[in-house]
């Protein structure tokens, strides 16, 4: 058995979770949790259960949930037999439990480790431990169970543990000197802990040893304004000297994240070594970072003939009007109902209208809830886009949903921001992007009512309806004028009865009646009346409105080209759609497809979101998926698609071959005849390519491996994971990346094909490492060499030899990591292929420097570089400049190391590889300390500590650091 209480009450049995029951009888098992190896009296589990109120029945109701529990933990236990989990004694019942199966117990057993460690003298250590402790904390203890026995005093000493738990860490950390590892549990606990003024202040010191003295110093004045308002007292001495500290001299000047690992800015001295990657493909491919960004300022444009809502927008107006209180509350507007009811455009209208009062900025994203096309934006993707444009490099972004949400809310905790969630599916669609602090306000809307988050999160639920009649007109006055509605007023109300009032339904029929003034609005009502369509699937069953209807009077408005095209967009698999795109799917030329595109956009069927893409509303990509189904023939569709797909393949070939010419993707066959792809003339348009259409990509991938055996797109999906590995490794984007590699793999092996298994699983393997998940890594490298050894391709092996390389180096295992590169650069040496040659030569001559035999590291690094110099390959040669400078600086010369260091320093320059750039910056100002110019090395740290800074870089610190220890009297060490 195994118990989990530090969140969620669960329980599993031989690994597979169990149901726990109803609601109290998971409170008697969160109970007997909290107080495991102890018996709790049955008067103890009444109070928890009914509180001051029982039943007379209380005594006999407990005793079948005892039974019901015992029968869910040991099922084939008799009746009256003695159990080995829940017992019963004379002083109650007993759960019993040990750190192995408890994750209080486990927590508990950790803490106490980590004091020891503490009076051993390791307080690094013991942080460690603290953190490892805290981790198996998810939610608040017991969440899940009724309210009333959650208020148990019993469950309030749990929340007290952790509470101690976090300021013990805290201090410890920041006696360690590692304050930011505790950073975001501080924030978590400090937005659910009221007003503890000890853990306020530990959040206050720890911001200011971050880095961040003014969030610091605002979150401070914001705990002195709540403490005064709510119990009317000053700040204690606890959090007065916390604040005297923060303070006390400017903050540095690095905004960084405090999130991930490095790739590493190099050693302070010989002692401190680092590596990077070996890969061949690697040397051309930047450490993927991003730079640090403006206010992000996300909310799509505001509609200028916003119409109507007036009820509405005072009733969502007035939630923020309550003064400074309420402007510290977080507000939760789920805005509902039916598809093309308004619900984005009221909310877009309301945030542009309280913008100003989000100074720190405002992020939206489009979950694509019931996206027709079943590309629904997973919470992760849109954590990540937020964490993206809240400036953090993506390969810093944490492993797993959880970190990755704790990290956006520890980011937004103390500021002020404005997040608009746009068309949720439901309640736990949006539960990961709610911010967990004051001050920010959250906007989601959805076609559910999500009550969850109005009964957990105190949400306020507002419910659209169509527009009445007077909005209607007031809505055709907008756009058709005053004269021309007043004109027709029968034919103006029998327009709004067909569409019900329905705001999407009427810009259409405006759009048609606006691009025809000479039209009678009579004429457009008959023309309305007599039309039929369908999409009983995206309406209520209250409304009277034929939207299909509405559609199709509209596409029927359409040139037979354009309408053609609307037909074949419903099958477009992605968000939006460029015109490149658009004419490879109807197949015709890409000036054709843009003029169509132009067609459709002025009868609002499709919306031009940013200059050259274009995308649909999803009620109007059901209604175009429909007609796809019902109007074209199955051979027309199949085609269509195959050519969709195939643009989007032979395009990330060409554009992955300009970022990463001697990549070893999967090959392709030759290009059938008649392909439309984008050109594209150099790596900087085709990593513009890619960025552009990254979200586009991942969907095409999934969609072609699940369009059905036979039709080739399964193999097809294959080849574009393995056409797209070096963009998403250079851009960072691992999570998105292995997430494809796993869609990969299944594909590749439910075709039981080895070259596909193969590549797919050195492509998991390169990406697992990137997570740092050592052992899956490991092994998924092993079984592709496995297979890349049985169909006999020695250019697949020894590709994988240098994954393996660097994974040995990762786990500090330098002579096997030099094995796997000797090998593969024997391989490479008799495959004849020059490009990785070169790099599997610098690969070995690292590990050689790094083991301290120069001699042979100069040797295969020199080789390396006369190969890469003819190639052309700067990225590559810039890398073992720099392996060779080390090889030097190591020996003692430093003239030599300077002249390598600076070789590197201008080839990264020369290529755009700023995190690189900065590798060597910081290597040279190493240099010239070890020589004695502290000037020149002043120099140096401080030109990388500007890249790394502007790239949001978590080596800037230890830049920082070299600085100061420079600025310390008679200490230049």
């Amino acid at each position: 058995m195994r118990f989990a209480v530090l969140g969620p009450v669960r329980v599993w049995r031989a690994g597979v979770e169990l149901e726990p029951g109803r609601p109290q009888e998971r409170a008697l098992l969160a109970l007997l949790l909290a107080r495991a190896g102890q018996p709790v009296a049955v008067g103890e589990i009444v109070e928890v259960l009914w509180g001051g109120r029982p039943p007379d029945s209380a005594v006999n109701v407990v005793r079948r949930h005892v039974g019901a529990l015992r029968r869910l933990l040991e099922p084939g236990l008799p009746a009256r037999a003695a159990g080995r989990w829940l017992v019963r004694g004379a002083g109650g019942y007993q759960l019993v439990a040990d750190r192995d199966s408890l994750d209080l117990l486990r927590f508990r057993a950790l803490r106490a480790e980590a004091r020891r460690t503490v009076a051993e003298g390791a307080p690094g250590r013991a942080v460690e431990v603290f953190m490892a402790a805290l981790s198996l904390w998810k939610q608040p203890a017991a969440s899940g169970i009724p309210a009333r026995a959650r208020a148990h005093a019993v469950f309030d000493a749990l929340d007290g543990e952790y509470l101690e738990a976090v300021k013990e860490a805290a201090d410890l950390a920041l006696r360690a000197g590692v304050p930011e590892v505790v950073l975001s549990r501080l924030r978590e606990a400090a937005v659910g802990s009221g007003l503890d003024e000890p853990l306020l202040a530990r959040l206050i010191l720890v911001l200011k040893a971050t880095g961040r003295q003014s969030e610091a110093l605002s979150t401070y004045r914001a705990v002195a304004a709540r403490l005064a308002e709510t119990l009317g007292i000053d700040p204690g001495p606890e959090l007065r000297e916390a604040h005297r500290t923060a303070a006390r001299r400017p903050a540095s000047p690095f905004p960084g994240t405090g999130t991930g690992t490095g790739t590493g800015v190099g050693p302070v001295t010989g002692e401190e070594e680092t590596s990077s990657e070996h890969d061949p493909a690697d040397s051309h491919v930047t450490g993927p970072q991003v730079a640090a960004l403006p206010v992000p300022a996300q909310l799509p444009h505001d509609l200028a003939a916003f119409t109507g809502r007036r009820a509405e927008m005072d009733e969502v107006l007035a939630l923020l009007s309550g003064g400074a209180r309420s402007a510290e509350t977080v507000v939760i507007s789920a805005v509902g109902g039916m598809a093309g009811v308004g619900k984005t455009t009221l909310a877009v209208h309301w945030a542009h209208r309280v913008a100003e009062r989000y100074p720190d900025g405002q992020l939206y994203v489009n979950l694509r809830g019931f996206d027709p096309s079943g590309a629904v934006l997973n919470p992760a993707e849109a954590v990540r886009g937020f964490l993206a444009a809240l400036g953090v490099a993506p390969d810093r972004i944490p492993q797993g949903l959880d970190a990755q949400a704790a990290l956006y809310r520890s980011l937004l905790a103390g500021r002020r921001f404005l997040v608009l969630l746009d068309n949720a599916r439901d309640s736990d669609h949006v539960r990961p992007l709610l911010p967990g602090t004051p001050g920010c306000l959250a906007i989601v809307t959805s076609r559910n009512q999500l009550t969850a988050l109005v009964a957990a999160h105190g949400a306020h639920s507002l419910t659209l309806h169509s527009l009445a009649a007077d909005e209607a007109r007031e809505f055709l006055i907008r756009r058709l004028g005053a004269e021309r509605v007043a004109a027709e007023p029968e034919a103006v109300t029998e327009i709004i009865a067909l569409c019900a009032g329905l705001p999407l339904a009427l810009a259409c029929v405006a759009a048609r009646a606006a691009a025809h003034p000479h039209f009678a609005l009579a004429d457009i009502a008959v023309e309305l009346r007599q039309t039929h369509g369908s999409l009983d699937a995206f309406t209520r069953a209250d409304t009277s409105a034929d939207v299909g209807a509405v559609f199709s009077w509209s596409s029927r408005a359409l040139s037979p080209a354009a309408g053609r095209l609307l037909r074949l967009l419903g099958l477009h698999p992605g968000p939006d759609v460029t015109a490149p795109a658009a004419a490879a799917l109807a197949g015709v030329e890409t000036r054709q497809a843009r003029l169509l595109l132009s067609e459709l956009a002025r009868v609002h069927l499709i919306n031009e979101h940013v200059p050259g893409r274009y995308a649909f509303h999803d009620l109007l990509r059901a209604y175009a998926a429909e007609l796809a189904h019902t109007e074209l023939g199955e051979a027309e569709r199949h085609e269509a698609v195959r050519r969709l797909f195939e643009h989007y393949l032979y395009t990330a070939h060409a554009a992955g071959l300009l970022i990463a010419p001697y990549a070893d993707a999967i090959p392709l066959p030759p290009a059938p005849a008649g392909l439309l792809t984008e050109p594209l003339a150099d790596d900087g348009q085709a990593l513009s390519w890619l960025t552009a259409e990254h979200q586009v990509l991942l969907a095409v991938i999934d969609a072609a491996a699940t369009v059905g055996p036979g039709s080739g797109g399964e193999r097809l999906a294959c080849m574009l994971v393995s056409c797209l590995e070096r963009f998403f490794d250079r851009r960072g984007h691992w999570h998105g990346w292995a997430a494809a590699q796993r869609t990969a793999l299944d594909v590749a092996l439910r075709l039981a094909d080895p070259v596909l298994q193969a590549h797919a699983l050195r492509g998991l393997g390169r990406v697992e490492g990137r997570l740092g998940l050592r052992d899956e890594a490991g092994a998924h490298l092993e079984q592709a060499l496995e297979l890349f050894t049985k169909i006999g391709d020695d250019v697949g092996r020894a590709y994988v030899h240098l994954s393996l390389g660097w994974e040995a180096e990762q786990r500090g295992d330098l002579p096997d990591g030099l094995r796997h590169d000797q090998r593969a650069l024997d391989l490479f040496r008799t495959t004849g292929q020059k490009a990785p040659l070169a790099s599997a030569l610098n690969a070995v001559g690292w590990d050689h420097a790094v083991l301290g035999q120069y001699a042979q590291a100069l040797s295969h690094c020199l080789e390396a570089v006369a190969i890469q110099r003819e190639l052309g390959d700067h990225v590559g040669e810039a890398a073992t400049w720099d392996s060779i400078a080390y090889a030097h600086h190591r020996l003692g010369d430093h003239a030599q190391a300077l002249i390598g260091y600076r070789n590197a320093l201008a080839l990264y320059r020369q290529a755009g590889v700023p995190a690189e750039e900065a590798g060597s910056l910081a290597r040279i100002g190493d240099t010239h300390h070890a020589t004695g110019d502290h000037e020149a090395a002043r120099t140096a740290w401080q030109s990388a500590l500007t890249l790394l800074t502007d790239l949001a870089h978590p080596d800037a610190e230890r830049i920082r650091a070299r600085l100061r220890r420079l600025d310390e009297p008679g200490d230049h060490a």
